[in-house]
């Protein structure tokens, strides 16, 4: 690993040790905050806040190094709310921004913070892809203090001039390492560019190495930085297994781990590796969600709720959720396929045994994956034991209270969207949606009757009822996914069929030209009504003459005396 400059100043773990662990009041945070904490169970510091707290109320700028779920949101959010308060900020100048890798990671972020920040009068908002950004940019017009962002979201809406960083007096990374990884780096150096050059900076990593080094030391001055654990180690409550099995076997193996009690989170390498596990699952009678980067941000919002409350108790995912994922209680990880490296095996790993938890992490290892996996076992400074099993093996039960399913299939599970999470509706964009349609209007005008939500997104199949609903939401597909990709990247997703998306000058634009084209499906059917003639006249291109005249819904015929 690539060390930092060794003239930076460190506290290291032995310092750390001798930090009296003060309650919060005493490390110099107002009265609101703490009783909030309070309210909320939280009395003593973890050692990262301990730590960072004072020095950042100083106006530092702070490196922290900690393992998954030690505690780095307060670090940063509590005296980031406490140095900003005091101070309304003016309409698209937020005073602090936090930048995280992923949607899930900037929700949990503004969860965390949002209801203490009501106690100093500050305001928090999310911005990344995937969500209305017609809100987001409704929330930056009124003023927000504080706004969590990913990089691709907050890119945009800087270059549409709905957000300026010039009032901006904090700056947070939140896992840097991940966002470099994603290949956010030269878009995250591109944002704190635009920050003041006298502003605070604060960096939280599992790692301070590669990319975040060149951060560090293109825009962080005089950093302290405060290590609590090598970047290697793994949490002492956590057991860790790896589990032989034969390639025959492994689905059998998978299902009865599954079906344990409590809550468990399986690891798959690919999006279609996520659907097979859930199907293969559902097939013997184990109910489960999958996560991943395929999926609508309403369904991924719904999955990880239901999980957080325990309506599922098995969700399967992809890399997606291994950062900054925290549900409580998660008893067990399980590698269905072996991580990438040491660094995924330890973030994967990091869902369970989370703020002094006990927790196990399986890792499903077929003959020709041992050697690599015990390589990486090594590189992870992990202590696991090894075990050679079949499918009702005594000893699946012994570390995982693995148990044999009941065989009977059940439907693959899919989140209801239509009804609102118990959290947040801003966030969820359940209760706040139900009320603004909840008045409608009849063909002729006037007003109707209200209908609940459940009777208006059952009728979907009908494009004349849900034109209104559609006309007022941007569309739940192509256009919501963008935002997850690095900036430059998706100027070039366009493609050739240019004539889709705004490219006037491609070969298709009579099929943008068509404004028959169907509200709430975007295809080209080209009469709302269903015609299937007028559905083929406009999938064919039109001519360089330009579209045939709306009258004529029937396709051009040749006209064989003139050939």
């Amino acid at each position: 690993m690539t060390m930092l400059d060794p003239g930076l100043p460190e506290i290291t773990d032995a310092a750390e040790a001798e930090v009296t662990r003060a309650d919060f009041a005493q490390l110099g945070l107002p009265k609101p905050l703490v009783a909030g904490l309070a309210r909320q169970g939280i009395t003593a510091p973890f050692p990262i806040q301990s730590a960072a707290i004072p020095d950042i109320l100083d106006g530092r700028d702070v490196l922290g190094r900690g393992q998954t779920g030690s505690g780095k949101t307060l670090a940063f959010g509590l005296p980031t709310m406490t140095r900003i308060a005091g101070e309304r900020a003016l309409p698209r100048r937020p005073r602090a921004i936090v930048l995280v890798p992923t949607r899930e990671l900037a929700l949990q972020v503004a969860d965390a913070l949002e209801p203490l920040a009501r106690g100093l009068s500050l305001r928090v908002k999310t911005v990344v892809g995937g969500m209305s950004m017609g809100r987001q940019i409704e929330a930056l017009r009124r003023g927000v203090e504080i706004v969590v962002a990913t990089p691709g979201r907050l890119t945009d809406l800087m270059e549409q001039g709905e957000c300026s960083l010039e009032d901006i007096e904090i700056s947070v990374l939140d896992e840097a390492d991940h966002m470099c990884d994603l290949g956010f780096y030269p878009v995250v150096s591109s944002i704190l560019a635009k920050t003041p050059a006298n502003g605070q900076r604060l960096l939280f990593s599992a790692t301070l190495d590669g990319d975040v080094d060149k951060l560090v030391r293109a825009f962080l001055t005089d950093p302290i930085t405060h290590s609590l654990d090598p970047a290697t180690s793994s949490v002492e409550t956590m057991e860790h297994h790896l589990v032989q099995v034969h390639r025959d076997d492994k689905v059998d193996v998978t299902a009865e781990i599954a079906n344990r009690d409590g809550r468990t989170i399986l690891f798959v390498r690919t999006q279609h590796g996520v659907d097979r596990v859930v199907k293969q699952l559902a097939r013997v009678g184990v109910r489960a969600g999958g996560l991943h980067g395929g999926k609508r941000q309403n369904q991924r919002t719904r999955i990880l709720g239901e999980f957080r409350e325990g309506n599922i108790k098995v969700l399967v995912c992809t890399d997606v959720a291994a950062r900054g994922i925290h549900v409580d209680d998660v008893s067990l990880v399980l590698h269905v396929d072996p991580p990438a490296d040491h660094k995924s095996y330890l973030h994967r790993g990091g869902r369970t045994a989370r703020a002094g938890e006990r927790g196990s992490v399986l890792t499903l290892v077929m003959p020709n994956e041992r050697r690599s996996t015990e390589q990486m076992a090594r590189r992870a400074g992990i202590n696991a034991s090894r075990h050679r099993v079949t499918p009702g093996d005594p000893v699946l039960a012994d570390i995982a209270g693995a148990r044999r399913p009941s065989g009977e299939s059940i439907p693959v599970w899919e989140p209801d969207v239509r009804k609102p999470l118990r959290a947040k509706a801003d966030h969820a964009g359940g209760e706040r949606r139900r009320g603004r349609f909840g008045e409608r209007r009849d063909r002729d005008g006037r007003p109707g009757e209200a209908r609940p939500a459940r009777r208006r997104d059952e009728s979907a199949g009908s494009v004349g009822e849900t034109r209104g609903r559609f006309r007022d939401r941007p569309s739940e597909g192509r256009g919501e996914r963008r935002d997850d990709r690095p900036a430059e990247r998706r100027d070039d997703s366009r493609g050739g069929n240019g004539g889709f998306r705004g490219d006037r000058q491609g070969d298709n634009r009579g099929l943008q030209g068509d404004r028959r084209r169907g509200p709430a499906t975007g295809d080209s059917r080209g009469d709302s009504r269903g015609d299937s003639r007028a559905r083929y006249q406009g999938e064919r291109p039109r001519s360089s003459e330009g579209p045939a005249p709306r009258s004529d819904r029937r396709p051009p015929r040749r006209d064989h005396a003139s050939a």
